[in-house]
């Protein structure tokens, strides 16, 4: 049965390219061409953005330990810059990407060469765009392999297979955007999710492009599966199969079976599926877990199809995976807590145990004041916001990294708490309006290089408790902790895993709930901390840190390099 899409031959074409690149150089060099094209979804075609023509945009390839030089023109009509999610960039923040965070956007009609360091990663990460709302359709997949010589921790599998989890809209997502803030409102709701690019036999005019993977009975299939919808949680099951979860956000797991998966905006997982059913059609599919009260979501469901190499009939609807209730916090949170690290020999778990820095972030959405002489959209004519410890994070007109390097002063303050400003019942089912309304600054906090900390992030119930998908750029952490309710920092951490916790970029807080992270400081530079749910990052849920240099050379920032894009 030849059901090999597109998408798969791009897949493996890109491989044997990356192979002959890396016999050829040091440096894999690629080149990404940001331009708009026209793409037919849901019965309708308009322009997206794109890299290089494609959505999703062009894989990666990488070995543990490479060097990649992407050099991005910019032939599109918006401002973009790209960011490689994941990857640490060690002293090197000049090529992480967020806009005016460490970097000006590129402009239409200028390029910026990005060099992306990698070292301990292993596993899937993702690119993705960083400005405005472009990264929905500007994204693709980064694949790193173990090092030349080296083996996966499980046995090698049949073939590999991207599984890019997406959202799309039928209108253009920048006047989704700019409604959005015109209104101070939610941002429409997307009309579909997508997987590689495509809704779905359950959408109309979509079931002739449905994604299928051809499976042969008795081999294994590893799936590297991103969620890079845009404000979306996501469960996702493949009927009548279990899968292996083997990584996740390129670090190895111990092999976690389920009959499915949670997978926050911003989160990647390599799960093995072992084809061992009847020949036949089964669905995989994915759907919204959004837990807030009488918050808008996305109910859909995206398909595509696991098909069976062989004869048998397949006429037949194929059958659909069961999938947890949309507002399933338990099954979020019971899949999120059982996954842990490999923490081997060769895979050694280095959980810092002695913390110099302590922090307290609370995360929430919150509400502003309606401007005078203007009508707003959200609860009670306010304009909806959000915040990091009561603090709603304002962009400035020229990044950060540059500011800092150079010294300019009057962009960013130094005062963002390491606490909450305001101690209270943080999930109570009635908080004072006063509490909603945070305070507007860009301001940062420093960190000794080398430190050791420890950053537990508490959800809060204004206006209305959600999850969190909060991605600090940089660093991966230790998840070493997580519950519903307020933390309780005396009875808490008697309970935190310090032996084998998961090794992540991206963490999900619980609605109403709390999660606990612990890192090493030893990447200096400014480095990013977001909600990775895109209106919860418009309303600002995001900070920055500055970790300083430390006194050898090699523990100190490296120095901007000549392309830099000019503000």
């Amino acid at each position: 049965m030849w059901s090999v899409t597109k998408f798969f031959v791009l897949h493996v074409l890109g491989l044997l390219l990356f192979g002959r690149l890396l016999h050829c150089q040091a440096w894999a060099r690629y080149r990404f061409v940001v331009r708009e094209a026209p793409y037919t979804r849901l019965c309708s075609t308009k322009n997206i953005l794109t890299v290089n023509g494609q959505f999703p945009g062009p894989t990666l390839y990488a070995h543990k330990g490479d060097k990649v030089i992407v050099d991005v023109y910019n032939k599109g009509d918006y401002n973009v810059t790209i960011h490689w999610h994941g990857v640490k960039q060690p002293r090197n923040p000049w090529s992480d990407g967020p806009e005016y965070i460490t970097q000006c956007p590129i402009q239409p009609g200028s390029k910026f060469r990005y060099k992306v360091i990698i070292t301990k990663e292993e596993g899937t990460l993702w690119w993705h765009a960083h400005s405005d709302w472009s990264r929905a359709t500007v994204h693709g997949a980064i694949i790193i392999f173990p090092r030349t010589n080296n083996t996966y921790p499980f046995f090698k599998p049949h073939q590999e297979i991207p599984l890019i989890l997406g959202e799309w809209w039928k209108q253009n997502v920048s006047e989704v955007l700019d409604l959005a803030l015109q209104t101070g409102g939610a941002p429409n709701i997307s009309d579909a999710f997508t997987i590689n690019g495509q809704p779905g036999d359950l959408y109309p005019c979509s079931s002739s492009d449905t994604f299928k993977l051809a499976v042969d009975y008795g081999k294994t299939y590893l799936l590297r599966i991103i969620n890079a919808a845009m404000n979306e949680i996501l469960f996702f099951a493949i009927a009548n199969h279990t899968v292996t979860v083997v990584g996740t956000d390129a670090s190895y797991t111990k092999p976690l079976s389920r009959d499915y998966i949670a997978i926050s905006p911003g989160q990647t997982m390599d799960v093995l599926l072992d084809a061992n059913q009847p020949l036949g059609r089964y669905y995989m599919a994915a759907r919204a877990y959004s837990s807030g009260n009488g918050v808008g979501f996305d109910n859909t469901t995206t398909t595509a199809i696991v098909e069976y190499n062989g004869n048998y009939s397949s006429s037949s609807t194929p059958p659909l995976p069961y999938l947890p209730y949309y507002n399933d916090t338990n099954a979020f949170v019971n899949f999120t807590g059982s996954l842990r690290s490999l923490a081997d020999a060769d895979h050694p778990s280095h959980v810092p145990v002695n913390i110099k820095t302590r922090l307290f972030f609370t995360v929430s959405v919150n509400t502003l004041p309606c401007e005078v002489n203007n009508t707003c959209e959200g609860p009670n004519g306010t304009r909806l916001a959000a915040s990091v410890n009561n603090i709603s994070f304002i962009n400035p007109s020229i990044d950060i990294l540059e500011a800092y390097y150079y010294h300019i002063t009057g962009v960013y303050g130094k005062k963002f708490p390491s606490f909450p400003p305001l101690i209270f019942n943080f999930t109570a089912d009635d908080l004072p309006l006063i509490y909603q309304t945070p305070t507007r600054a860009t301001e940062v906090k420093i960190l000794d290089y080398n430190s050791t900390v420890e950053l537990v992030f508490q959800g809060t119930n204004l206006v209305a408790g959600l999850d969190h998908p909060m991605h600090l750029h940089g660093f991966s952490f230790y998840v070493v902790g997580r519950g519903l309710g307020n933390f309780n920092e005396t009875t808490d951490p008697l309970d935190f895993n310090l032996v084998d916790p998961p090794l992540q970029n991206t963490v999900g807080v619980p609605k109403n709930g709390w999660a606990a992270i612990r890192f090493r400081a030893d990447n200096p530079g400014v480095w990013y901390l977001h909600c990775h749910l895109e209106r919860h990052l418009t309303w600002g849920m995001h900070m920055v840190f500055i970790v300083k240099d430390g006194k050898e050379p090699n523990t100190q920032m490296l120095p901007p390099p000549p392309d830099m894009p000019p503000c």
